[in-house]
């Protein structure tokens, strides 16, 4: 079963969710969603040795 990358990306935002790991397998479908994502601009992701990343919601944007 897929993940919907659109809807955890979501409770990020909303605080449901403190912060979103994922994988290197799972990367390139997360990616898509991530792209599409119209609050983007206020996650925040950290890459992990190994491969991976973790994101977190930030209210200030870090792109302009």
């Amino acid at each position: 079963m897929e993940k919907d990358y659109t809807a955890l990306l979501d409770e990020l935002r909303e605080g449901t969710l403190d912060k979103l790991e994922i994988n290197t397998e799972e990367f390139m479908d997360f990616q898509k969603a991530f792209m599409n994502y119209s609050h983007r601009k206020n996650i925040v992701g950290t890459a992990k040795r190994g491969g991976g990343a973790t994101y977190i919601y930030s209210k200030e944007s870090k792109l302009i």
